[in-house]
């Protein structure tokens, strides 16, 4: 049943594509019935403290004006799986809601909506032993040999998994070892969970317009000193074997043979090429509405009917 206790507007979207900007008009817009907006983020990088200018996390001037969950709750240095997110979501709509907010679930993990709203996929085996082999492993062999283990064991997750993404890449590793089968075997639900009654608004925008907005983007992360925050994370005691390090923006800067325009280059091509990933991924989540990002009375009027008239997405 739907009530307006249990509705949650996700907004999501690929990287740099204008969904804090939408968000901020939702919030400021008296022809939206149910106001303030409360932000869940649904960005596995923006759990991490200290990972602000390279994650484009929200300004502290904009978390005054808007209210963000699950930013800044977390070191770099420890795991973040997508059932923490899903539980943490839970409790932070059901916060928001009970003061009559809007809960809006924005970001552009599109594996994270996609989990909050069919629920984690059945959690794979886990052993602490198998955990800590794999792990000496990736440090001694280096993690081209375990992504080459990983597409002989679990082609399909090789093609999904970044290759900077050597957390996800030794969990793949360890669920093959712990079960004897490939991650890409435990299949997600395929039914929406009942908790919430959820309007999913997807944004994109043409290719090219969306490929320069994020060189640019990148371009702005350096003019701000994101060079100076990832020196200060390494001071810090945080590596490249800190899931928080391994995220895009700061990975390239721990290849110590690379120079600044050499990283800015690797960022931008990383950048696009984890766009286009996540295009694809969130294309294939049923019953999304998508907008381009600049039709900003289309999200309203979608937003506002289905607050009104309780209408749900197809």
């Amino acid at each position: 049943m739907s009530t307006a206790s249990n509705k949650v507007l996700i907004l999501f979207g690929p990287t740099a594509v204008g969904k804090t900007a939408t968000v901020e008009r939702l919030d400021a817009d008296d022809r939206l019935p149910r106001r303030p907006v409360v932000v869940v983020s649904a960005d596995s990088v923006q759990v991490y403290r200290g990972l602000d200018i390279g994650s484009a996390k929200p300004s502290t001037a904009e978390r005054a004006r808007i209210h963000h969950e699950l930013i800044d709750i977390l070191d770099p240095s420890e795991p973040f799986s997508v059932g923490d997110f899903v539980r943490l979501a839970d409790g932070a709509c059901e916060s928001a809601a009970a003061t009559g907010a809007l809960p809006v679930l924005s970001g552009g993990t599109a594996y994270y909506v996609r989990a909050f709203l069919y629920g984690p996929p059945p959690a794979p085996p886990s052993d602490p032993a198998v955990r800590a082999a794999v792990q000496s492993e990736l440090e001694s062999r280096g993690p081209d040999a375990l992504r080459a283990e990983l597409a002989r064991v679990d082609p399909d997750s090789a093609a999904r998994i970044a290759p900077a993404d050597l957390y996800r890449t030794a969990r793949a590793i360890e669920v093959y070892r712990c079960s004897g089968r490939p991650l890409s075997s435990f299949t997600p639900h395929a039914r929406p969970r009942t908790r919430w009654d959820s309007l999913v608004i997807g944004l994109d925008r043409p290719r090219a317009e969306l490929y320069a907005r994020i060189d640019a983007r990148v371009d702005a992360m350096l003019s701000a000193g994101l060079h100076r925050e990832v020196e200060a994370l390494v001071a810090a005691g945080f590596g490249p074997n800190d899931p928080g390090m391994r995220a895009i923006g700061y990975a390239e800067f721990l290849d110590a043979d690379s120079d600044e325009d050499a990283v800015r280059a690797a960022i931008q091509m990383h950048t696009r090429r984890y766009a286009k990933r996540q295009l694809t991924f969130m294309r294939g989540i049923p019953g999304v509405r998508w907008f381009d990002a600049d039709d900003y009375e289309g999200v309203l009027g979608t937003t506002a009917a289905w607050l009104n008239e309780g209408i749900t997405a197809p």
